[in-house]
Parts: structure tokens; sequence; C-alpha cells
């Protein structure tokens, strides 16, 4: 029997986890200057709630301010979650277990015993009142920087072809460093702040089940160590296009490595003005970090997630273009790469069915104000 120890779980997650979960539930998360707002799908559907689900990076705690009207954990969101998006009645161990799951947390082997590691923390919730007292600030996080030997574990020799296959070359992938590791079957993707730091390491997994149950992507862990860092405070790919993005004065935001790679491998690597918020929303820190690189255009070019004009997921993305606009427009200018005319598949990226149909979209963009 595997069992798991939810404090440990608890302090492994990171702002950048709990910000990752909440997109993948639909609620549409930013950072703030305490740690996260998010849509209220702990009571409601994807796109219906009220922005009023708060989390507190301080005490590791969600407050919703209106159906609920209460504290809870990660773990109690989970529940939540289970019961309304998938149907499901979630136990707080079945909800411990998916989210050391989802983050490829390892649980312990007993001896066939029955665990005694019921779920007892609500005694965080005595220290709620501290809440208020602590700021995250967003700026002065410092990033913590991995060694990199950990980078020559893997192997750079081996074709990657299912990525091959969707255009993106050898050679970009050998300039970025993109490798794979036999032990995980997973595609190793290195990540470096704009200073060329390495901060991060996500894995790609090739195995479909998995990648079903836990997602793609995700931060790698290896002898214990997870290889995370908060996504909202980075731009994969800035350092190696902030100089082009100076020169034309453009950048263009992907919420993928992949992309990244694709629009590198279709119009150059030295030409490559792409980075990737690894989400569907971007931090204030990471318009700064574009500002800085001397953006005077920040082009969204998000996934088509919707499926026809109109629908809940159309009218969820384009709440989330506007509100990123009017968050925004008043320090630079901000334009969006919209498929209307749908010529791309449902949850594609606008690169990824090649550089004719991403140069339509291109020349197509809207820029609102």
């Amino acid at each position: 029997m595997i069992n798991y120890d939810k404090s440990e779980i608890r302090e492994a997650l990171e702002l950048e986890n709990i910000f990752e979960l909440l997109q993948e539930w639909g609620g549409d998360p930013e950072y703030t200057g305490f740690g996260i707002l998010s849509s209220t799908i702990c009571h409601n559907e994807p796109g219906e709630g009220s922005r009023k689900l708060y989390y507190y990076n301080n005490s590791g705690l969600f407050r919703c301010y209106t159906g609920c009207d209460s504290y809870f954990d990660i773990f109690e969101l989970t529940r939540k979650v289970a019961k309304i998006q998938w149907s499901e009645e979630y136990d707080l161990n079945d909800a411990v277990r998916w989210v050391a799951r989802r983050f490829g947390i390892a649980g312990r082997n007993e001896d066939g015993s029955e665990s005694d590691d019921k779920i007892e923390d609500w005694k965080l919730l005595a220290n709620y009142e501290k809440i208020k007292e602590i700021e995250l600030k967003e700026n002065k996080i410092e990033l913590k920087e991995f060694n990199t030997d950990i980078l020559t574990r893997f192997n750079y020799n081996v074709l990657i072809m299912p990525w091959i296959k969707e255009g993106i070359t050898n050679e970009v992938m050998k300039l970025a460093q993109i490798g794979y590791y036999p032990g995980a079957d997973q595609i190793t993707i290195p990540h470096f702040d704009v200073n060329g730091r390495f901060i991060g390491l996500r894995g790609r997994t090739l195995i479909t089940d998995e990648a079903e149950i836990y997602g793609k992507y995700r931060p790698m862990r290896i002898n214990k160590l997870l290889y995370n860092h908060p996504l909202g405070m980075n731009l994969y790919g800035l350092n190696w296009s902030k100089d082009n993005i100076k020169t034309m004065g453009k950048a263009i935001v992907f919420e993928s490595e992949k992309s990244v790679l694709m629009y590198a491998s279709y119009f150059g690597w030295d030409n490559n003005i792409s980075v990737a918020c690894c989400g569907s929303s971007l931090s204030a820190r990471q318009i700064q970090l574009l500002k800085d690189a001397g953006a005077k255009e920040i082009i969204i070019a998000f996934d088509r997630q919707f499926q026809e004009i109109g629908d809940k997921e159309f009218k969820h993305l384009t709440r989330n273009l506007t509100r990123i606009n009017d968050k925004y427009k008043n320090d630079v200018n901000i334009s969006f790469i919209f498929d209307k005319n749908m010529i791309t598949g449902y949850k594609a990226s606008p690169i990824d069915e090649g550089s004719e149909k991403f140069l339509t979209l291109f020349k197509e963009r809207i820029l609102l104000r």
C-alpha cells in the first residue's frame, strides 16, 4: 500500500504549482501581491463564477469570499473541483493522492497495514489572521538556480521524432538543450532566466495514459529534487530572443515551450522573437520582462481554446484576453492573434499548423485600445 505524507506534499508545492492547477481547472488565475486571484471554481463551473477565490501564499490557504465563505487548502479544493467538474466524490485521502501523483511526488511503501496518515491539518486555520500581514513581493522573488550537472544525464543524440514530425528541427532542439530522459520516457526542457541561469526543468511525457491523468508537462523530480520554479516569474526562451526583441520592438508570447521551438524552426533561431508564458495568463512580472527587453508591442498568441464562435470556451477566452488588455494596455501596446476564422484546429497553437497559417493569423492580429 502506498501512503502519502500530506505535509511533505504541501511543502513541495510552490506558487507556480498552485497557479498551474488553477489554470488547468479553468480558474483563469493571475498573480497578485498576496499570491493568486482566481474565479470561484470551488463552487462554480469554469467561467461562471466571480473572481473571489484568493490563494494566500504565506499560509498556503484559499479563501472563497462568496458561496463557500471559508478557508481551505489545495486538497479540499481538489475535492470540490472533482465533484463539480468530474462528478467524482473524493475523500480527503483521495485528494492528497491525486495532488501527489499530479506533481510526481512519491508516496511511501508500507507493510500493508492501513495508514494512520489521516488529514488533521485544519489547525492551519488557526493562523489565518497572519494572511493579511504578509505580502508576496513579485519583483523581489529570487529564482533559485540549479546545478547544470543534471543536464548531462540526458540523451541529446536520440532523434525526438514526435517533435520533428511536428516541424521542430533537430538543430533548434540542440540549441535549446532539449534532451530525452529514458528513465521516465520524457522530453527534457530546461528553463533559463533572462540572464541564462538554469532555474527549472520540465518534462513532456511521451506516455499517453500518464499525459491524460497528470498532464503532458510538469516539473521534473530527480533524486528527490524537484526542479520547479514559479512560471509566472519567468518567460521561456527570453534569454535567447531578447536581442531580437530589442531590434524588432516586438515579442510574441505563446503558451508552450514547443511553440517557441516551432517558431525558431520556421523562421530561424537568429530571427526568433517568441517566448512562452507556460500557461494562458500573463503576470505583471512577465510584462515587465518584455518591456525591459525592448518590446513596444506584445503579441499574445494563445491556443485556440474554443470549438465554436460564441460557445462557453470562446467567451472564457475572450474574457481572458480582454482582462489582459485592460490590465496592461497603458504600459505597452498589446495585440492578439485570434483565430476567428478557425483555420487551425481546436486547442491548436497559432504556429502548430505551419508557417503559412501562422503568418496569416499574424497579419490579422487584433489591437485593442
